[in-house]
């Protein structure tokens, strides 16, 4: 007997360490021996095989560990449970909690939890109502997880605070924590505050951390160093969350200075290899300095980075648009590394992916995120998708996604709006900005800068108007420059070169290059010299090391014939050291990227391409194309024409195109990305070519889409 009694004692410490150490291969033989009925059969030991399987994410071993349970009791359940919630799989969960003979608090808590962490709001809200009206207990963890669940609904928010306080929950720090975090995140400081300092002695890290957050993402950064100076005064523990948000103040602030020393003092407290600071320092070199190199150093000082620093390098990557081909490599590298993506990896990358436009990488990752059962439920992936879609020329798939949607949050309107407006289809665009309207869904100055830019691009003078004064005048939204940019835009294609002038004379503010550079834009369509000008030396005294503005300057003048100011222009280029950006055109063909630049002849088809041209140059000179001198930016001396020809089918987005037509099948539409504004010749010659090869193409310029089919383009050359 004695020996039975130590080998089940023995048998059950072996078990317990398995778990500890997540020894799935000891746990197995166990269960092995369990299952062969070698070890007596008990509850007890079959909840310690689902939670060791749980522990291992091993789900199906755990759910049949449950199913041969003798006799599950609530702690059985609740360990399944949670074992599914872990996993996002909030709707297994409940079908197991509705199970539960008389389910606990434990019981409750998981379940709200789990479909709070996956947005279920509704479901989850209504176990907590459930638990109200039973008069069942609660704890904070309740009503944290309650908050997170309400998330989205201001007012309902306000009433759990509300319940809070009624019901003494007020007292535990963890639903104080949530509070101060959800306040912040909506853009209520002064509630996260007076939450904060009105929790006395049951401030715990958690607060802290959550306070100096707070502060550092409504870039109030000095305050959180404040905050963060008090703690350490205090003698309070300082962790690598409290770390991490002292680099998140520094990155608010935009003090790369202030962060390297901060890095320094990381480096002496010994937590540079710790993966959620690390991720705080890439956070801080990517957007306050934007080399990657350092970032990419203290990545690969960390022996096991988490998935949080992997999406912190992909986001790292994909903020600056040069390294957009680097965050998708990072994105695959992470996968190889054994880490499941999740929602905000999938954002991350998709943003890199809306740089390269790529059709194809974009489907990629949309698959991927379908089968990772990610795309379907997480409404900011979905919002990414659209956004990528659009800006990668497939504005089709771009509706698909928004159409299959459950539902839509501000972000999902304003993805769409811009998608329409992009792509030229201002009507659709201004369509759905009222059918936002009517859903009672309040716009976001975002939006009404993609309203301003589809009324600009279809020369809706009056609509543009009538949104710029409700901007204030209805939804208390100040106009901000870019807003009055678009209006300025408007009023420049339009021909109302003086009223956009008037507009930048009674701004609130002194209008930047920004707003200054719209105008010069404008005037150039216009062909207003005098003003453009204006407009040019106001950029140059803003910002002297711009090149833009000189060569928008030189185009007007050799359009108009004035040599000697185009010599002038470029001798001031020359004397400070500026040179015009060079311009590059690329188009996807058999999951490859070619790049072709101006008088490109580095490409492998480049004879095909230049015998391609000639032959389809006499097609569109029959067709009534003539070329337009004025984009050659060459002296027209009569003996320059060949050249002035030759220069202008060499544009790298004529290139491009030439070798679409070439390398793809009949019929089959083609996509051209250039990474400056579209060549007014360019122009004419691609709409000629449209009606005689029966092809939709497309080119995505820096400003917008511009679809050409039947020898017209979306754009209705109001561009």
């Amino acid at each position: 007997m004695n020996q039975i009694s130590w080998s089940l004692q023995h048998f059950r410490q072996l078990l317990k360490t398995c778990i500890i150490q997540r020894n799935l291969l000891t746990g197995k033989y166990l269960h092995t021996l369990y299952i062969k009925s070698l070890i007596q059969h008990s509850t007890y030991l079959s909840n310690h095989f689902i939670i060791l399987y749980s522990k291992c994410g091993i789900l199906s071993d755990a759910r049949k560990a449950f199913d041969t349970t003798p006799d599950p009791n609530v702690f059985s359940f609740n360990t399944i449970i949670a074992a599914y919630a872990k996993e996002s799989l909030p709707h297994i969960a409940r079908q197991l909690f509705d199970q539960i003979p008389q389910p606990d608090l434990v019981s409750y808590n998981t379940l709200i939890s789990a479909c709070a962490d996956r947005g279920d709001t509704v479901p989850a809200l209504q176990l907590f109502t459930r638990m109200r009206n039973m008069r069942l207990e609660m704890d904070g963890f309740t009503f944290s997880a309650a908050i997170t669940a309400a998330s989205g609904d201001n007012s309902l928010i306000k009433q759990l605070h509300c319940l809070a306080v009624l019901g003494g929950f007020d007292s535990y720090a963890s639903v104080n924590n949530t509070l101060i975090t959800w306040y912040s995140k909506k853009g209520f400081l002064d509630e996260a505050k007076m939450v904060f300092y009105g929790m006395g002695e049951i401030k715990d890290e958690v607060s802290w951390n959550s306070m100096i957050v707070a502060y550092g993402q409504h870039r109030e950064g000095s305050k959180a160093l404040s905050l963060y100076q008090e703690m350490v005064r205090r003698d309070l523990n300082v962790d690598m969350f409290t770390l991490a948000s002292v680099l998140t103040a520094f990155t608010s602030m935009a003090d790369l200075c202030g962060g390297i020393q901060f890095h320094a003092q990381l480096i002496k407290m010994g937590f540079q290899q710790n993966p959620h600071v690390a991720s705080g320092l890439v956070d801080l070199y990517a957007k306050c300095h934007g080399n990657m190199s350092n970032c990419k150093k203290i990545f690969e000082e960390i022996p096991n980075p988490d998935l949080v620093l992997w999406n912190t390098m992909i986001s790292g990557y994909s903020q600056n648009e040069e390294f957009s081909e680097d965050a998708v490599a990072c994105f695959r590298e992470m996968q190889v590394s054994g880490h499941r993506p999740d929602d905000c990896s999938f954002v991350c990358v998709l943003s890199a992916c809306s740089n390269l436009s790529s059709p194809s990488l974009v489907k990629q990752i949309h698959a991927l995120s379908v089968k990772a059962d990610i795309a379907s439920n997480h409404i900011a992936v979905n919002n990414a998708l659209i956004a990528t879609y659009s800006k990668s020329g497939n504005l089709q798939d771009a509706i698909r996604v928004f159409n299959q949607m459950p539902e839509h949050n501000i972000v999902t309107f304003n993805s769409m709006i811009a998608g329409y407006a992009q792509h030229g289809l201002g009507k659709e665009s201004l369509l759905l900005f009222q059918l936002m309207l009517e859903s009672d869904m309040p716009p976001s100055s975002i939006t009404f800068i993609s309203v301003l830019c589809a009324c600009a691009h279809t020369g809706k003078v009056e609509e543009g108007w009538k949104y710029f004064k409700m901007m204030s005048e209805k939804f208390r939204i100040e106009p901000e420059a870019e807003h009055y940019s678009c209006m300025i835009d408007l009023l420049g294609r339009a021909g109302q070169l003086k009223e956009a002038e008037r507009l930048i004379e009674t701004m609130p503010y002194n209008p930047g290059t920004f707003v200054w550079g719209s105008l010069l834009r404008a005037c150039r369509t216009r062909g207003n010299i005098e003003l453009a000008e204006k407009a040019a030396n106001k950029c140059l005294q803003l910002d002297s090391s711009n090149a833009v503005p000189y060569v928008m300057l030189a185009h007007m003048y050799a359009g108009s014939g004035r040599w000697e100011q185009v010599a002038k222009v470029r001798k001031l280029m020359r004397d400070k050291q500026l040179k015009k950006k060079p311009g590059y055109s690329w188009i996807e063909f058999d999951k490859r990227i070619h790049v072709f630049a101006a008088d490109d002849s580095s490409h492998a088809m480049i004879k095909e391409i230049n015998d391609f041209w000639e032959e389809m140059s006499e097609k569109m000179n029959q067709a009534g194309y003539v070329p337009d001198a004025r984009w050659a930016l060459v002296r027209d001396n009569g003996s320059s024409k060949g050249e002035e020809e030759t220069r202008l089918g060499h544009h790298s987005e004529k290139l491009a195109v030439a070798f679409g037509l070439l390398s793809t099948k009949e019929g089959e539409p083609i996509l051209v990305v250039k990474n400056l504004r579209i060549c007014g010749d360019c122009h004419n010659a691609i709409k000629v070519i449209s009606e005689i090869t029966g092809r939709e193409i497309t080119v995505r310029d820096c400003y917008r889409f511009h679809c050409f089919k039947d020898g017209k383009c979306s754009c209705g050359d109001f561009w």
